[in-house]
């Protein structure tokens, strides 16, 4: 059985205090790892360490004074943590200031040894309030032993063209951190479950609680069905992920019923898609055509 264990804090930032903000954070790191000893992998919100505050203040000053190298300062204290504690860790999203002066917001992979395995820039920033820069690459992590895991940031997720990448990259598990805001948040939990379904995948969308976000984060199955919800405040969702699952539902199909990795791997190469050009799709190879 290959499973993952995983907690989700559901959590806020110390609004503009950075050092309070990560003195937070650890504090709920160790409690995680104190409260479920065998907790494998711990996810925050995104930009949780950039100490945003609510929608409506006005910090003009946000993204220079959370901006920070990768590697850098801040990425070796997570990795410091991760380390001590041997967990794996998805520190939330960080503002990133790449080799060309520009600022990404970055989500990166931490391992039980202290090691960066994965750096991802999100792809769909929500314009026009959030102004860094587009990242340009899909990203997925192994997890020795137990599967790959994906990596996308909240916004994302409305753009199914991400979700559907990541599992044509071996993805069994995406993680995606999120700081909702509005009560448009109904709407990207539907997107976490339809693409949980359509990829046959699991979707972890931690939130940022109030006052900062909205909160309602979820766990949803390779089968499009929320395991666990969130309400609105401070909280942990903890679950232990079977990813044998995964690949039980796509042999089987969702609820006994529908294959479309199958399908995918016996029709993609044979449909044009006008929309990106007329380029034809290859099954990834682990995709195995239908009988």
């Amino acid at each position: 059985m290959r499973t993952l264990s995983i907690a989700a804090i559901q959590t806020a930032a110390i609004h503009g205090d950075l050092d309070a903000t990560w003195t937070r954070f650890e504090a709920q790191v160790r409690k995680v790892v104190e409260i479920r000893a065998h907790v494998d992998l711990i996810v925050v919100p995104e930009l949780l360490l950039a100490a945003p505050g609510p929608l409506l203040v006005d910090d003009p000053e946000f993204d220079e004074r959370a901006a920070t190298a990768i590697p850098g300062p801040v990425t070796d204290r997570i990795c410091g943590l991760a380390r001590e504690l041997g967990v794996w860790l998805v520190p939330g999203s960080l503002v990133e200031r790449g080799d060309d002066d520009r600022l990404y917001n970055t989500a990166i992979a931490v391992s039980p040894e202290g090691d960066i395995v994965a750096r991802y820039r999100k792809l769909f920033p929500w314009r026009p309030y959030e102004e860094l820069t587009p990242g340009r690459d899909f990203t997925t992590f192994d997890i020795p032993g137990v599967g790959t895991v994906g990596l996308a940031i909240c916004f994302d997720g409305s753009f199914p063209e991400v979700a559907r990448q990541l599992a044509w990259l071996g993805a069994e598990v995406i993680i995606q951190p999120t700081l909702t805001t509005t009560r448009d948040r109904e709407m990207e939990v539907v997107m976490s479950r339809a693409n949980a379904f359509a990829n046959q995948v699991y979707v972890v969308n931690v939130n940022g609680a109030a006052p900062s976000g909205v909160g309602e984060s979820v766990f949803v199955d390779p089968e499009g069905t929320i395991l666990q919800r969130a309400s609105g405040g401070d909280e942990v969702l903890f679950a232990v992920l079977d990813l044998d699952r995964v690949t039980q539902v796509r042999e089987y199909g969702t609820f006994g019923l529908n294959r479309p990795w199958a399908q995918l791997a016996d029709q993609c190469a044979l449909v044009e898609y006008p929309m990106f050009g007329g380029a034809k799709f290859v099954a990834p190879a682990w995709a195995e055509p239908m009988e």
